[in-house]
């Protein structure tokens, strides 16, 4: 994004959180995330819309009553808010005014899922759910075939889904692998970075040779938190292929202490 659509998303995510905070009502928050889920993919269909809802041309109370006209009596009353608030802004394309809304109704999930006390499980079932689909290449070849129907790859990962995850992180995975940004991994990987951030931490991927028990984990994350200086949040899996230690990666960085890596290193030193 740009730096006006950036400003853009910045101010309609905190206004986001106002109008969620004001109605104090999960069930409110949820179906105003999944209806602007469904404001996007009139969006993705109609190029003219798109571009009448960035016109800056017209004035901003002009395009929050397009908002109102088009969607008023379809969507619910904090769907339309968010709406009619992002419409407000100024966006630098059609593209990150969509993309924005995305970001919006995902946001609206995640809070709906903070007010339940959920927000950490959510971030965890992102996670895990993410890891999945890297061992499963065939779903995740299926995922991201971007030639099938949207509603057949619902299908597919809602039957992996069903009854294993709460309400919030299906609904969050059925949008991402609808509306691909990336690739399923990325996307759902990028949700839980997300939930994290709503939380004021930053994941750590530890990929270990053995498992970490929660004291293990507390103090990998204290250590951390000392080197990046904010809260970390752990996520690890197992690899016995790296015969000893760990592999942690935050963000681009990669700390690679595990002792596969060092043989590695050894040997490169030694050519």
């Amino acid at each position: 994004m740009k730096a006006a659509s950036r400003e853009a998303l910045a101010n309609s995510q905190s206004r986001v959180d106002e109008i969620l905070a004001g109605d104090k009502n999960v069930a409110s928050a949820v179906q105003a995330g999944l209806d602007i889920f469904e404001v996007v993919d009139v969006l993705d269909g109609d190029r003219e819309l798109r571009v009448s809802f960035i016109d800056v041309a017209a004035p901003a109370e002009a395009r929050k009553s397009l908002a109102e006209n088009l969607f008023g009596s379809k969507i619910s009353a904090g769907a339309l808010s968010i709406l009619q608030e992002a419409a407000a802004n100024q966006w630098s394309s059609p593209k990150d005014f969509v993309n924005g809304l995305v970001s919006l109704g995902r946001r609206a999930l995640l809070r709906a899922a903070e007010a339940q006390g959920q927000l950490g499980q959510v971030e965890d079932e992102l996670f895990r759910l993410a890891q999945i689909l890297d061992r499963e290449g065939e779903l995740t070849q299926l995922l991201s075939d971007r030639t099938a129907e949207s509603a057949r790859k619902r299908g597919l990962l809602a039957n992996v889904l069903y009854g294993k995850v709460t309400m919030f992180t299906e609904a969050l995975a059925l949008q991402a692998i609808s509306r691909p940004e990336q690739n399923p991994i990325d996307d759902v990987a990028g949700l839980a970075d997300t939930a994290a951030a709503l939380q004021d931490r930053t994941i750590a991927r530890v990929v270990a040779a053995g498992e970490l028990n929660e004291g293990q984990q507390a103090v990998l994350a204290e250590k951390l938190g000392k080197i990046y200086g904010r809260a970390m949040s752990i996520h690890s899996e197992v690899d016995t292929s790296l015969l000893g230690g760990m592999r942690i990666r935050v963000g681009d960085e990669i700390i690679d202490g595990s002792t596969a890596g060092k043989i590695a290193r050894f040997r490169a030193q030694m050519v």
